[in-house]
């Protein structure tokens, strides 16, 4: 697919199909992961494939709670993928006390959006969640008590009434400037 395109229809599902994603996407989506680059290619995630329907649910309950259901939706998705963050290279570490910054999450994001765009490719949905209870989630994936989740990515494929929504973004001129501020 055109690149253009791609990021055109990229969006955020919250609205999946009762079918399951062929494991031939997945090892795609997998791939996409891996050669995603990252500071000083220290690659520094573990990507997690929730596919047991089971756990998938109850990784899914974790996702949302009484007061703040706007995650609900993710039970619907027949999969999941956990991106955990590894501890990156001793390089990327000094380099990142030195710069104040945190280049396992630019890192983490960069990998999470290869995964998305595949997955659109492939014309799968995904959903970006970063409100979860993690320490549920790490116990129901046997995730070190010293690892942190960065994502949980839904993916499956949209209900087809769920059409391509408008992007509401800014425009050129506020986000972008020539040669200063």
């Amino acid at each position: 697919m055109d690149f253009s395109k791609l990021i055109a229809i990229r969006q955020s599902v919250r609205n999946y199909e009762d079918k399951p994603v062929e494991e031939e996407k997945i090892r795609e989506l997998i791939e996409a992961v891996r050669l995603a680059p990252s500071a000083s290619n220290s690659q520094p995630w573990k990507l997690i494939i929730v596919n047991d329907p089971v756990l998938k649910t109850r990784v899914a309950k974790s996702t949302f709670n009484a007061l703040i259901s706007f995650n609900k939706f993710s039970v619907q998705a027949p999969i999941l993928a956990v991106l955990v963050i590894e501890k990156p290279k001793m390089i990327t570490q000094i380099g990142g006390k030195l710069k104040d910054r945190e280049f396992s999450l630019i890192d983490i994001g960069i990998a999470a959006e290869h995964f998305c765009l595949q997955a659109a490719d492939l014309g799968l949905g995904t959903c970006m969640l970063g409100w979860f209870d993690e320490t549920a989630i790490k116990q129901l994936l046997h995730i070190p008590d010293q690892k942190r989740i960065g994502l949980v990515i839904t993916l499956g494929y949209a209900k087809k009434d769920d059409l391509l929504r408008k992007k509401n973004r800014k425009s050129r001129e506020e986000m972008c400037h020539y040669n200063r501020y």
